[in-house]
């Protein structure tokens, strides 16, 4: 655009409130469109101040114009030529109008982000320099696979149509969140992905995949340093409660401006590590932060145990899994830590040694399946690399006898080694270093706290010194606590004030032995419930002596008996920590495997989960079990499924042969990605591959679909290329289609290769921005998901056979009515993000279903009971306050999302409804009371994931279906 405007800005301003005027838009309309906040967008449409390009952007898309012209009139605006992207300048000119001292500041603090945070302590790199036991970020970062489970979609749309799970690299499943919860086991990288946000945001190096966060200013909140000083802080505290020095200078309101514009990225890190009884107030903290600043971005990480499912559902948190690492990723891990050991040796031979350690470390680890599982995680990784090198080859085999070894090389024998007897003129001996830690760790467990103020682990090392006399000799509680943290390897200092353990793994392991010691079997027992005690638990089993691990048990078992709440975590965290005793009475294990058995066979997708996080173990307990319903024998086969491994195939595989009813095709499919492809897809697919939904998300399973042709249904989810997704197809057998996470695809023309094609399913292929490759294809189902902001949809108007269409995806229109879609359509599923009015859906008078996820008002409630055929519907978020009588709905599903279910409003709106399904996961309501229904006569309900059911008394049996099925209750 070459025009020269007197006022650039006014103009900016005055084009964007005539956009948004001509499309009849409100502002608060545009602002949810766009995703933006109040502010931001009222500013833009005034012209107070100069839009950043972000904003820009997503008020470009929201109001469906070329943002080019848009960013032309900001550059004049400016009055600054702009640099290349990334620089400083550009950084400093994304708000010119902000005070110089903003600015200055801004710069001073992303540099302190990008220089605090660009380091992380390697576990026994170097540890006889301190100064090289480090890993420079760029080099330590390996990104992980994260996992999104289709509890996160839409609803309305039939488990079988949906992944289980979505799994991708970091960098894209983050892509375009706002709001993340990440879920990790300890030791599973969250904690580093956080800090590579933080730097890469700091530096202006995020990857492409990232640009929704690009010129974003990282926030790193620890919860384990923020709970230790009170309420949790507000804006304005950020920097001083985590004790960044510059924190004193930082201008009046500077964190406010950035979390007003949109600007910040709020990395919280550690639920877990915050108390149970003070987790709610967290989330509500979180919850207010929230709502004052609803276009800031937030990535929140927790262990999986430590809040339920849905936990941040409400505040539209996407959640996310962190996977462990497969063979390729522990190769490229093993090569990376060698590398880093590389730097730091000192001389030719010992680089030479480490070369071979790593090429024999790449081997074991293969061949050894145990190892390969001690290795999924970034930090046991690492410890297994450096007992490698330590042990010059020869490694423990159980987890207990990693962390014993690592203990003895991080304390002593690094030093010995290397002739380092007495730094800081201290000398500890193995004995004296673990009975140091251990009450260190004992402290933080018993106080719920993973950081401790410096003052407090003083005063702990000097109340143990008068009984260690030898050592007391040798210094000041002040030198010994400096040596620990300088030589253990353990500890480490974050700021001048405080001290943590260098991972939490190690501050359980010796902290379980400290309780062991002192005989506190009672407090253990007595936070057997609370999530961070789990690892404590089972490892003060393993510490223990068998008539001591015989009596922990006993008691486990005894409170889960007595406690309802409980006993079903109780009772499990008995039968896991079996394995970890090294002698266990006869009795003793029957007891725990009987009550095991109470809560055996799993009957939900939830239960296969947890039972399968016990290792392969759990397997022993599965085997025997007999007359199992539908239920059971699916939750049976994805628990040893999720499992995986040669023992759980040799358990599945006759277990498919022989059992009275077979696994559902649905866990049938889903249950390959666990196992050898060849293998599984011979021995077990190929006798049903007429019926199944084939899943593939590896490039194994992907080849091993050339034993299962012709290929009927399947689905690609992963970045398969063309060619990759076409080779082992069929043009006339394959009728259904589905790609998710297609990055690889530009355009759809190969899809007219496939005539005897019905279904297709076409999800996050960003590439892709038409239709027009299908037009007039004879295609009777189209499901479209996420797809980018410029999507073309008008070629859905020649695809004449549609009778079922699923938008789970932005839509660029007003309303519904400018859907080029057949009349002819009989279902119809949309998504609350498809951003348009109901208004019009009464040109499709042949609809029988629809699935809506968004609340309509009231005239659009008019419009849709009018609609003549409909018999099904579902509803995510919906309120029946102003809805009028739908007679001639049969089917009904209710999603409700964390609001009331409604129920009493039901009988009156749909009188006559047939059957029902009330899906409570993600609700915040304990119970559900339906009484109210039985007022509509014959009534079939299906209630899921409902924790309390009032009322089904009233109904006649098999009327109530409960999923997952009540267990009587019995100890």
């Amino acid at each position: 655009m070459g025009d020269v405007h007197e006022d650039p800005l006014a103009e900016l301003a005055l084009r964007l409130d005539t956009l948004r005027a001509r499309q009849g838009l409100q502002k608060d309309v545009l602002r949810r469109r766009a995703g933006l906040g109040k502010t931001v967008v009222s500013q833009a449409l005034n012209g107070n101040i100069v839009p950043s390009v972000d904003t820009l952007v997503a008020l470009a898309e929201a109001l469906r114009t070329d943002v080019e012209p848009l960013l032309a009139l900001r550059n004049a605006a400016v009055r600054t030529p702009q640099t290349r992207e990334g620089s400083q300048e550009e950084r400093r000119l994304r708000v010119p109008q902000r005070p110089t001292e903003q600015t200055a500041f801004e710069e001073r603090y992303l540099s302190y982000v990008a220089e605090q945070h660009s380091q992380l302590t390697v576990v026994g790199l170097d540890l006889s320099r301190p100064n090289r036991a480090c890993w420079p970020l760029d080099a330590a970062y390996l990104s992980l696979e994260l996992a999104e489970s289709s509890e996160s979609w839409s609803v309305g749309s039939d488990e079988a149509d949906q992944p289980s799970i979505v799994v991708k690299r970091a960098e894209k499943a983050l892509a375009n969140r706002r709001r993340v919860l990440l879920r990790g086991l300890a030791g599973s990288g969250k904690t580093t992905l956080l800090q590579w946000l933080a730097v890469a945001a700091a530096r202006d190096e995020l990857p492409q995949e990232l640009g929704n966060l690009r010129g974003k200013i990282p926030f790193i909140l620890p919860l384990r340093t923020l709970v230790r000083h009170g309420p949790l802080p507000e804006p304005h505290d950020f920097l001083s409660a985590v004790h960044i020095p510059l924190a004193g200078s930082q201008p009046a309101g500077w964190v406010d401006g950035v979390l007003v514009r949109g600007e910040a990225l709020i990395l919280v890190d550690g639920i877990d590590e915050v108390p149970q009884e003070h987790r709610g107030a967290t989330r509500e903290w979180l919850k207010r932060l929230l709502a004052a600043y609803e276009s800031a971005h937030f990535v929140v990480t927790t262990r999986p145990s430590a809040v339920p499912e849905g936990w941040l559902a409400s505040s539209r948190f996407t959640e996310l899994s962190v996977r462990p690492m497969d063979a390729d990723d522990i190769e490229v891990f093993v090569g990376r830590w060698h590398d880093a050991a590389r730097h730091s040796a000192l001389t030719d031979a010992e680089r030479s040694q480490l070369h071979d350690h790593e090429a024999t470390l790449k081997v074991t680890v293969r061949a050894q399946r145990d190892l390969a599982q001690l290795s999924s995680t970034p930090l046991m990784c690492a410890l297994i690399c450096a007992l490698h090198r330590d042990r010059r080859g020869h490694l423990p085999h159980s987890r207990m006898e990693l962390y014993k070894a690592a203990l003895s090389m991080l304390l002593v024998r690094r030093d010995l080694e290397r002739s380092i007897s007495v730094p800081e003129g201290i000398e500890l001996t193995e004995h004296q270093n673990i009975q140091l830690l251990q009450r260190l760790a004992y402290w933080l467990i018993r106080n719920r706290q993973t950081e401790t103020d410096r003052a407090i682990a003083l005063a702990i090392v000097n109340d143990a010194l008068p009984a260690m006399q030898a050592l007391a000799k040798q210094g000041t509680a002040e030198q010994v606590l400096t040596h620990l943290v300088g030589r253990s390897g353990l500890l480490r200092q974050p700021t001048l004030d405080t001290i943590d353990f260098v991972h939490r793994t190690f501050q359980d392991y010796l902290g379980a032995k400290a309780a062991i010691e002192a005989h506190d079997f009672p407090l253990l027992v007595n936070n057997a419930h609370d999530d961070q005690w789990e690892d404590v638990v089972r490892m003060a089993i393993a510490h223990a002596r068998p008539n001591e691990s015989a009596d922990l048990l006993r008691r486990l078992v005894a409170r889960g008996d007595a406690e309802v709440e409980h006993r079903s975590r109780l009772h499990l965290l008995a039968t896991a920590s079996l394995q970890y005793a090294t002698e266990i009475e006869p009795d003793v294990r029957e007891m725990v495997e009987q009550r095991a058995r109470v809560l055996l066979p799993p009957r939900s997708r939830e239960e296969a989960e947890t039972l399968a996080a016990l290792g392969p173990g759990i397997l022993d307990l599965l085997h025997g079990l007999q007359d199992l319903e539908q239920d059971e024998v699916d939750a049976v086969f994805r628990t040893a499924a999720l499992v995986g491994g040669d023992q759980a195939y040799a358990f599945v595989r006759p277990f498919i042969q022989t059992s009275s009813s077979s696994p559902s095709l649905y866990e049938l499919a889903e249950g390959w990605e666990r196992f050898d492809a060849d293998r599984y897809a011979q021995e077990i697919l190929l006798r049903h591959k007429d019926r199944l939904h084939l899943s593939i998300q590896t490039e194994d399973q992907r080849n091993a679909l050339r034993f299962l042709k012709p290929i009927i249904n399947i689905y690609f989810r992963g970045e398969f290329t063309q060619d990759e997704i076409v080779e082992y197809l069929s043009p006339e057998h394959t009728e259904r289609l589905e790609i998710q996470s297609g990055q690889q695809l530009e355009d759809l023309t190969f899809i007219r290769d496939f005539p005897a094609l019905k279904e297709l399913a076409l999800g996050q292929c960003q590439h892709l921005n038409h239709l027009e490759d299908l037009a007039g294809l004879p295609l009777t189902n189209l499901r479209l998901i996420q797809l980018p902001s410029y999507f073309s949809f008008e070629a859905l108007e020649s695809l004449s056979n549609l009778t079922e269409l699923s938008l789970y995806t932005r839509l660029p229109w007003n309303n519904l009515g400018e859907l080029p879609a057949p009349e002819s359509l009989t279902s119809l599923r949309l998504a609350e993000w498809i951003n348009v009015h109901l208004a019009g859906i009464s040109k499709w008078e042949q609809l029988k279903e629809l699935v809506i996820n968004a609340a309509p008002t009231s005239a659009e409630w008019r419009e849709i009971s009018a609609l003549p055929h409909l018999s099904r519907l579902t509803l995510g978020r919906y309120d029946l306050s102003h809805t009028t009588p739908m007679r001639g709905v049969t089917h009904l599903h209710l999603s409700p999302s964390g609001s009331e279910p409604q129920l009493d409003r039901v009988p009156d709106i749909f009188p006559d409804a047939q059957q029902i399904v009330v899906n409570c996961r993600g609700s915040s309501f304990d119970m559900i009371d339906i009484t109210p229904l039985k007022r509509i006569k014959g009534l079939k309900i299906s209630l899921n994931y409902a924790a309390t059911v009032i009322g089904q008394e009233e109904f006649s049996p098999g009327m109530v279906h409960r999923y997952p099925r009540p267990r009587t209750k019995s100890t």
